[in-house]
């Protein structure tokens, strides 16, 4: 909000300097239009600048140095070729412009090829902030455990939003479909909830990568960017990102590993809620979500009964148990 105040401030300003001393001859309301664009498109320069990284920034202040030097030794030259005047001085001016824009371009566009270890510390941190960061998707955010694992410590580092996930977030929020609509602002409601949270690092980024039009691509190549992690619960994503060499942290991998070990044998108590694909099954579920198949179970659907564990199944989604009702269990 302080930002928003200053810039406004800044746009007031210009406009009133200019409407009180007329550059270039301008009308009043003329000048104090041409000061605002000036200030609106100095606005724009610097959220430009606020979104670079800092190599990136010092590649293009070093590439500009170095852009002015090679045109004021050029403009020497000129100075000795040409007779004095209007054609000489456009051209030296054009000279000046065209190497400080060639030499900011070229030194922004390279500076990620700096060293950091040869600069010092001053990209210490910032390496070490983006190679701990975790990049979420999607469906990561609107599944909402990543904010119950961020809050009790168990992920640690910066988790980075990129725009086109919240744009993708907003428009799942703004559907027609009402259960795509309750998913899109659950997802809202849980990015708010970590944010809000201090113990959270949460950061919006505007990394995008227009030539690329498929979300979960565009994550890849943030991750790429940023060496950072991606997190997910998608299992295509999971594949894709392997398939990147991209590490990811899969929120379903993470509840898979903390459900408990069942070992055949085992005896539980699980409720029947329906019936399974095979002839006579009874299908329940434990607390944790993981599915249960018993044998023999399709009479007692609405019951809770005991069962013993006769085998255990990993699947790519989870576990499923499968099991018998005691009493159906021959003796030994």
């Amino acid at each position: 909000m302080d930002l928003i105040v200053l810039r406004l401030l800044f746009v007031a300003l210009l406009a009133g300097v200019c409407f009180f001393f007329h550059p270039f001859g301008m009308t009043g309301w003329v000048s104090t239009v041409v000061g605002a664009g000036a200030a609106g498109a100095v606005i724009v320069f610097e959220m430009r600048v606020r979104a670079l990284s800092l190599k990136r920034l010092i590649g293009a202040v070093v590439g500009s140095i170095l852009g002015i030097l090679g045109a004021a030794l050029f403009c020497v030259v000129l100075r000795g070729a040409l007779a004095p005047g209007t054609t000489s001085s456009v051209i030296q001016i054009f000279d000046l412009l065209l190497m400080t824009y060639v030499g900011l371009l070229v030194g922004a566009s390279k500076g990620d090829l700096l060293n950091p270890a040869a600069l010092g510390t001053v990209f210490a941190g910032e390496k070490l902030t983006r190679r701990s960061a975790k990049v979420l998707d999607t469906s990561v955010i609107i599944d909402g455990r990543i904010a119950d694992i961020a809050e009790a410590g168990f992920i640690d580092g910066m988790m980075v939003v990129p725009e086109f996930v919240l744009r993708e977030l907003q428009t799942v929020a703004d559907s027609t479909d009402s259960s795509k609509r309750q998913r899109g602002r659950r997802g809202l409601d849980m990015l708010q909830r970590m944010q809000s949270n201090v113990g959270i690092q949460v950061q919006i980024v505007p990394d995008d990568f227009p030539s690329i039009r498929e979300v979960d691509l565009k994550l890849l190549e943030l991750a790429k960017k940023w060496e950072a992690k991606v997190v997910t619960n998608d299992f295509n994503l999971n594949k894709v990102a392997h398939l990147h060499h991209v590490e990811v942290l899969n929120i379903n991998d993470l509840a898979n590993a903390l459900r408990p070990v069942v070992l055949p044998g085992e005896k539980m108590t699980v409720l029947i809620l329906k019936e399974g694909k095979e002839f006579n099954q009874g299908v329940g579920y434990l607390d944790d979500g993981t599915m249960v198949v018993v044998d023999h179970a399709r009479k007692v659907i609405g019951k809770s009964v005991e069962i013993v564990v006769t085998s255990v199944l990993q699947t790519a989604s989870g576990k499923m148990i499968f099991g018998k009702m005691e009493e159906t269990v021959p003796e030994r």
